[in-house]
């Protein structure tokens, strides 16, 4: 009878440590990107001696361990651009300040003093970093500091969507402008002022802009004759040419502007119409723009980080890394939401978001835990009474004891 004492007590200590299990899940019920925890038993056995392999008796139960559940939470959205989830398999990856590599899915991250993107404890958060032409390079710290300049750029070409009144009177005249920019990101106004022609459906288009930008040429010279088809469609200049403009500006080298009114296959693109209705400016368009400095930023389902200039410029500037392993239940607890790789889980496999098992980014967004509040409490359920059971066979057991040692009596 002592031997059933025993047993009843490894299934308190076993249960009790279950109850442990099903509290830390509640507890964390709350926690960013946090996986249930799932108890395991063993039976425990011993053997007679000289007795075959199936006659063991046994001798109680004991705590086989603790594994995560991996199933994906619920997304909640918080508005934050730089909250981020994964939908899916993967991991964010953070580095420490001694530069060993963590592992999380709790996407709660914001930029530091310094511009880096770090979490809640200050890991630095892991991506690639994009170049201009839009090519990944090697695994670093996501960092956009506040002064990052966007550079100017000048305008090189523009177009303008424009009708010329056909009734227009000899000599009558039509102004449009826009702003155009140097390479130092100066805003010219350029003008273009077209006059009617005695010839039917004839015109001429000048070039202007305010000292000290002087003097404009246009294709060279002081004007450019346009000329219209009877249905109002440009027939000059001819589909094989495009119109220039020169003037000066602030920066080393005059600023060389394309109007090309024709597209690359050479057919008329209507921008310029000569119908008869009132001469009007319907759209405008030109490719330069003046420096800027940075506003934001915003990630995209792919994990692109694109910071977002005064200048109205749109920068891809990392892709947030992802990493994946051959065994999730391997991954040693570091505890503040951490993983860290281990011989079971073998060793991670980065790369961005949608590459290979990973899962999708949802900007915008953080993993809630995978809790299920229902089933946590009828295992509560459970495991109270099945303490309960174990500590009755202890009682019954001191019971019978106490029978066997009132024979004597």
């Amino acid at each position: 009878m002592i031997g059933s004492l025993y047993a009843g007590i490894s299934g308190l200590n076993a249960n009790s440590t279950a109850m442990t299990v099903i509290g830390d899940n509640i507890a964390n019920v709350n926690t960013t990107g946090f996986k249930s925890n799932r108890s395991s038993f063993a039976n425990v056995l011993s053997q007679s001696l000289g007795g075959s392999l199936s006659s063991g008796i046994g001798r109680g139960v004991e705590f086989w361990g603790a594994s995560p559940l991996w199933t994906q939470g619920s997304l909640e959205n918080t508005g934050s651009p730089t909250d981020l989830a994964i939908n899916g398999k993967g991991f964010f990856i953070v580095q420490d300040d001694a530069g060993a590599n963590f592992y999380t899915r709790a996407g709660q991250f914001h930029l530091d003093d310094a511009g880096d993107m770090v979490n809640p404890d200050g890991y630095l958060v892991q991506g690639y970093e994009i170049d201009p032409n839009g090519n990944l390079g090697n695994l670093t710290t996501i960092s956009i500091p506040g002064e990052r300049i966007s550079p100017p750029s000048a305008t090189t070409e523009f177009s303008f969507d424009i009708n010329l009144d056909s009734q227009t009177p000899t000599n009558g005249t039509y102004s449009t402008s826009q702003s155009v920019f140097d390479s130092l990101g100066n805003a010219i106004p350029l003008t273009l002022t077209f006059t009617k022609q005695a010839a039917a459906q004839t015109w001429t288009v000048a070039a202007s802009a305010p000292a000290p930008n002087g003097p404009v040429t246009i294709n060279g010279g002081a004007s450019v004759p346009l000329t219209f088809d009877s249905l109002g469609n440009l027939t000059a200049p001819a589909a094989d040419s495009t119109v220039s403009i020169t003037l000066a500006n602030g920066a080393a080298s005059p600023l060389s502007i394309t109007w090309d009114l024709y597209d690359a296959s050479g057919a008329l693109n209507g921008d310029v119409t000569g119908y008869a209705s009132p001469s009007a400016t319907t759209f405008q368009y030109q490719d330069g723009y003046t420096s800027g400095v940075l506003r934001g930023i915003s990630v995209d389902e792919d994990g692109v980080v694109t910071a977002a200039y005064s200048n109205g410029q749109l920068t891809p500037t990392y892709q947030i890394a992802l990493a994946d392993f051959p065994s999730y239940y391997g991954l040693a607890k570091m505890g503040q939401n951490l993983y860290a790789e281990s011989l079971e889980s073998g060793q991670p496999m980065p790369g961005v978001a949608g590459n290979g098992r990973l899962g999708s980014i949802s900007p915008n967004a953080i993993e809630m835990s995978n809790i299920d509040l229902a089933q946590e409490f009828v295992k509560m359920i459970t495991t109270q009474r099945a303490f309960q059971a174990n500590s009755r066979v202890i009682t019954t057991s001191d019971e019978i004891l106490s029978e066997l040692i009132n024979i004597k009596r």
